[in-house]
């Protein structure tokens, strides 16, 4: 590729699937007679295996460092269904031959060595299909679970997370082609001079290390990075090879692949070089009539009495369980001033007292009961796709064409069956409009991405980690 053809932008044409393992929470069905287990390896193996049939890029499993809590206690009706990724997604490969498997782990309570290796791990048993979700947690709460507490300062989250993956790179990239001997007439097996040490002193860590394995058929596990602010963005630009976004509704995508162009090309790579795949759930069925009511099913079950009214429980701080799920919203103010994390990170930094008055005088003005006017709050409104197999390969054809983005990462709203008409249905529809794969192009991840061979680190030796 030329210099003129890396600073311009150029669109695929495709689109590629993901699915995203995300455990309960209030985008699952959980209680009803659909639904499988959240735990049970048979949920993962059957999804993993649709998904796969289906010719998705990847299998994506999210992280619980610690049990999201509710007035105190643990949330019984949020955050089950996420063992250990690695652990998991190693299971997975034994039973998949080509799907992508992705962990996300956290830079903040692991150490870069230990985690290079064991991604080098799965990396190299699964035959070259591993990805990194990198994710940083600077909160003292979820810190309080790890012999360091939560130390980070939160300006200094992506400083620490750039050092931390600069150095994982260093260790994936220190085994040379030509180390291992092709040949059982070799003298050894391992050529030591064609194996370098990693070192690396800063803030937070020291590192002396020798890698203990070569590298993979794709080199060095696929990066993906979730980071949407400035910081998180650039961070991206310059480490990521995918962006898990949260800007899938069409002009949101379209301004936020400019965005990452701008700031792929600063960091001196190329237009093309960073993939964005959106988070995204989707309700399809034979019309859209079906859909729709498919839809009103669906939600009725994601946001129930009690998921309805937990939510307001988290940002009034209190027990509301004497108010009717179907009547108005609380008309007491909440007894905290701002919600903390331990609800997750989406709850973290609200102003509730003046959210609980925006909320009340919304939902008076619209009509909304409380589960009505939750089912707003927490349903995917800019990131569902609702209609039929037809209309939405349509939509997601267009996305194609303007490169808004590479794919979608597919929440299921049910387990394990959640992808079988996107599989069965939707997925033939793209491949007629000619924006879907027909098969896998390589073995490997980043094959299957149309990722390049990432550039060596030796190029890196100058960077002051």
């Amino acid at each position: 590729m030329t210099l003129h053809n890396r600073a311009k932008f150029q669109p695929s044409g495709k689109i590629q699937f993901g699915i995203f393992f995300q455990g309960v929470n209030s985008g699952t069905i959980w209680k009803a007679p659909e639904s499988g287990s959240q735990t049970d390896f048979e949920s993962f193996r059957r999804i993993a295996q649709t998904a796969e049939r289906g010719l998705f890029a990847a299998f994506f499993l999210g992280e619980g460092l610690r049990l999201r809590e509710h007035l105190g206690r643990p949330h019984a009706l949020d955050v089950a269904g996420r063992p250990d990724a690695q652990t998991m997604l190693a299971a997975l490969a034994s039973v998949t031959s080509i799907i992508g498997l992705v962990a996300t782990q956290n830079t903040t309570y692991n150490d870069p060595a230990d985690l290079a290796h064991r991604l080098a791990s799965l990396d190299l048993l699964s035959g070259g299909r591993a990805a990194w979700n990198v994710v940083t947690t600077d909160n003292a709460w979820t810190g309080a679970n790890f012999r360091r507490g939560g130390y980070l300062d939160h300006a200094d989250r992506y400083v620490h997370a750039e050092a931390f993956v600069e150095t994982a790179k260093r260790i994936w990239d220190s085994w040379e082609d030509g180390a291992v001997s092709s040949s059982v007439s070799a003298d050894s097996w391992a050529v030591p001079s064609h194996v370098r040490s990693v070192h690396h002193s800063g803030q937070h860590y020291s590192v002396d290390f020798t890698p203990r394995l070569p590298r993979s058929a794709q080199y060095r596990p696929v990066l993906f990075q979730a980071g949407d602010s400035p910081a998180g963005r650039d961070f991206a630009a310059r480490q990521a090879d995918v962006i898990f976004s949260a800007h899938p509704k069409f002009d949101d995508a379209v301004e936020f692949r400019a965005d990452i162009v701008a700031r792929s090309l600063a960091a001196g790579r190329g237009a093309n070089d960073v993939q964005i795949m959106p988070a995204s759930e989707f309700i399809v069925a034979a019309t859209d009539e079906e859909a729709r009511e498919k839809k009103e099913w669906v939600r009725s079950l994601q946001i129930g009495p009690q998921q309805a009214v937990a939510y307001l429980e988290q940002f009034w701080g209190r027990e509301l369980s004497a108010y009717d799920p179907d009547g108005p919203l609380p008309e007491i103010d909440p007894v905290v001033e701002e919600t903390s994390e331990t609800r997750g990170s989406g709850f973290h930094g609200a102003k509730a007292r003046q959210l609980a008055e925006q909320w009340r005088a919304e939902s008076k003005e619209k009509g909304l009961s409380i589960r009505q006017f939750v089912s707003s709050r927490t349903s995917r409104v800019d990131a569902t796709f609702t209609g039929s197999y037809t209309a939405v390969a349509d939509t997601l054809a267009e996305y194609a064409r303007v490169g808004a983005v590479d794919g979608f990462n597919i929440s299921p709203w049910l387990i394990p069956t959640g992808l079988d008409d996107i599989v069965n249905h939707l997925v033939p529809e793209l491949q007629e409009r000619g924006v879907y794969p027909t098969e896998y192009p390589g073995s490997t991840l980043r094959e299957n991405l149309g990722l390049a061979t990432p550039v060596r680190s030796e190029a890196l030796e100058s960077v002051q980690l």
